[in-house]
């Protein structure tokens, strides 16, 4: 039997919503991968209902996902974001309601399906531990881009239904490898991290950073524009994630480049020039030599899958 943890109806009682549409990726016995979204220029809602001791994901591509779980208890996640949660007591019934043009990759495993994947106890993943196995996890967090260009290419591929199978069944534990592969900062090397306040600025920093692609400030002025000194911005931002700040930046113009490529709306030196390069040839070189492919012909190959 196909496994299918969560389920929604196509009803509704308000005339302006239409219903929400889930188009299924994959769905096996142990794992379901899906999308959720609504018809282009509207808005959707549609109660759901998740299975009990399955986890689930909801990764927020764009737009905003409301969780409506009772009149008293609801979540928005926006674009950019995901959504982590387990309840081993009981099936969970909610309303989720999408605005226009909001996106939304579902994803779910069951217990068993993911202790095959991981260690038991694993620091990384405290639910697999048996101690609690009868506890309930929450988590919200953002989307690494990584983890968004993996997204953003299962709606955008295009392969035979033979090899669709294998590519999405990849993707799974793709997905689930970027999103537990979370690693946290040494303190004991940088005590300045202890430090509520310099952690804040540090995410205002990475902030700072992703919103300027086209024209990315200097380490002073990024420095300046947070509050921090040179050696907390340098040091600081390595150790909590995990690469320099223009190491950080390079990543995120070529994964954010190859997004927008995966759409098919923009040719090679409009995407250059929207994630800030002048020369065309330069970002072609950066995009080499990260996916070992040029531009050009990464969009051949997908127009010939």
């Amino acid at each position: 039997m196909k496994h299918d943890s969560f389920q929604h109806q196509n009803t509704h009682s308000d005339s302006e919503n239409t219903p929400i549409r889930k188009r299924t990726f994959l769905r096996q016995d142990d794992q379901g991968l899906y999308l959720l979204d609504t018809e282009e220029g509207m808005e959707g809602s549609a109660p759901m209902k998740l299975s009990q001791s399955v986890i689930h994901f909801f990764f927020c591509i764009d737009g905003k996902a409301t969780f409506s779980f009772g009149p008293q208890y609801s979540r928005e996640i926006l674009g950019g974001n995901s959504y982590f949660f387990y309840n081993p007591e009981k099936e969970l019934s909610f309303q989720l309601s999408l605005e226009k043009g909001t996106k939304l990759v579902a994803m779910c495993m069951t217990l068993d399906g993911i202790h095959k994947l991981f260690v038991r106890d694993s620091q990384e993943l405290p639910f697999l531990s048996s101690e609690n196995a009868n506890r309930k996890f929450y988590d919200e967090r953002e989307i690494s881009p990584a983890l968004r260009v993996v997204l953003n290419q299962l709606v955008s591929v295009q392969l035979s239904d033979n090899a669709l199978q294998v590519f999405y069944q990849g993707k799974i534990y793709e997905i689930l490898g970027l999103y537990f592969s979370n690693r946290q900062p040494d303190k004991a090397n940088c005590p300045f991290l202890n430090d509520e306040e310099t952690v804040r600025k540090l995410k205002n920093a990475k902030e700072l950073l992703l919103k300027n692609l086209e024209n990315a400030p200097t380490l002073k002025e990024l420095a300046r524009a947070t509050g921090l000194n040179d050696y907390q911005l340098k040091v600081g931002f390595k150790e909590i994630y995990g690469n320099t700040v223009y190491g950080y930046l390079l990543d995120h113009k070529m994964d954010h480049s190859r997004v927008l490529l995966d759409t098919g709306k923009y040719k090679v030196n409009e995407v250059a020039s929207m994630v800030g390069y002048t020369n065309t040839s330069h970002y072609i070189a950066a995009f080499r030599k990260k996916f070992g492919v040029t531009p050009k012909k990464y969009l051949m190959s997908r127009a010939r899958g």
